[in-house]
């Protein structure tokens, strides 16, 4: 797990280095990656100087395609959060037993309703979805992404939310007032190595009208997770911070602890669409 280093510096100094001055002369403190191809399954993140990792230069985000990207700053004032998961074991599922206080501690953050464990059914995501204009639609569940549509999914209590089940949701939103802000997914079991795993579900959101989603490129630590997810809202929320300065404030955070300040747990977070 240490040999991560050497391929990160590398890379930083491929990538990062060249343009170092650039940025520098242009005081630049957010970066906007647009991957392609293998770029994809790369944690920017955790590229590395030699001293210290990218996130602590800079903050990040990362779009599919510049033109396609709503860059809009985020208007936070009046912003509702639907906040859902599972803390139980369900299907055959491991239980995620930090899911209940995540969702608690970010409900704290601003005005929000929170479906947990029984109430967590497609039923019921859809009849909020109706009822209420949310901005960001928070889910902390397992996904799981298989070789079909039909085989990648959220878990929800009892049943499964398809990507088109997701498409359907998000858009129900599409033609209001307001686009949904962000759809944010946290303890996600995806395909390790598969770069359509992280852009799969926040493709789909952005695609059905959400500016942004958080999501991550494997399957992440439960605790590590909902540290990442609070501090993300709390700097979101709370705080003047973009949602790319919230999610770098996030993994820093992370980096600080000696328990999770190795990239496994952190660096597996990518905000991709709107990073403002």
């Amino acid at each position: 797990e240490e040999d991560y280093q050497d391929d990160a510096e590398q890379l930083y100094d491929w990538l990062i280095r060249p343009a170092l001055a650039e940025f520098a002369s242009r005081e630049i403190k957010t970066l906007v990656i647009v991957p392609d191809g293998a770029l994809s399954l790369i944690p920017f993140s955790a590229l590395h100087s030699g001293e210290r990792f990218l996130i602590e230069e800079y903050a990040l985000g990362t779009v599919p395609s510049v033109s396609l990207t709503d860059t809009r700053k985020t208007d936070r004032e009046d912003s509702r959060m639907l906040l859902s998961g599972l803390s139980e074991a369900r299907q055959g599922f491991l239980p995620l037993e930090n899911v209940g206080n995540e969702l608690r501690n970010i409900a704290a953050t601003g005005e929000s309703m929170i479906l947990l464990n029984e109430e967590f059914t497609t039923e019921n995501l859809e009849a909020e979805f109706r009822k209420q204009d949310y901005d960001i639609m928070h889910l902390a569940t397992h996904a799981v992404f298989g070789d079909s549509p039909e085989d990648t999914f959220l878990l929800t209590y009892d049943g499964r939310l398809t990507l088109d089940g997701l498409d359907r949701l998000v858009s129900l939103k599409k033609y209001r007032e307001k686009q949904p802000e962000l759809l944010a997914l946290s303890a996600c079991e995806t395909a390790a190595g598969d770069e359509r795993a992280a852009f799969g579900l926040a493709g789909v959101a952005i695609r059905a009208g959400a500016k942004s989603a958080l999501a991550t490129l494997w399957k992440v630590d439960d605790a590590a997770a909902s540290q990442i997810t609070e501090e993300f809202y709390r700097q979101f929320m709370t705080k003047d911070s973009s949602k790319a300065e919230a999610l770098q404030n996030a993994q820093k955070k992370l980096i600080g602890q000696e328990e999770f300040g190795h990239p496994v747990f952190w660096a597996p977070f990518l905000l991709i669409g709107n990073w403002r």
